[in-house]
């Protein structure tokens, strides 16, 4: 009898065009590009002609946002 092994891989990460990103931050695209020049929000990946945000990125900065409220309102 023959051992099987299973190898699992971590899913790529997924990118995130403009619209999806305005959609989760509820945020223009002049806002949004706003702040990447300030350091606050990520900034894109580019892709030749075109611009995508890692979503793991866009959910962290969200999740930085909930905590920064939590810690000012403890």
């Amino acid at each position: 009898m023959s051992e099987t092994t299973t190898t699992v891989t971590a899913a790529p990460p997924r990118l995130l065009r403009l619209n999806e990103v305005q959609e989760r931050v509820g945020m223009s695209k002049t806002t949004i590009y706003d702040r990447i020049k300030a350091n606050t929000f990520p900034a894109p990946v580019h892709l030749g002609t075109m611009a995508a945000w890692v979503e793991s990125e866009v959910v962290a900065w969200i999740h930085d946002r909930i905590s920064e409220r939590d810690s000012k309102a403890a």
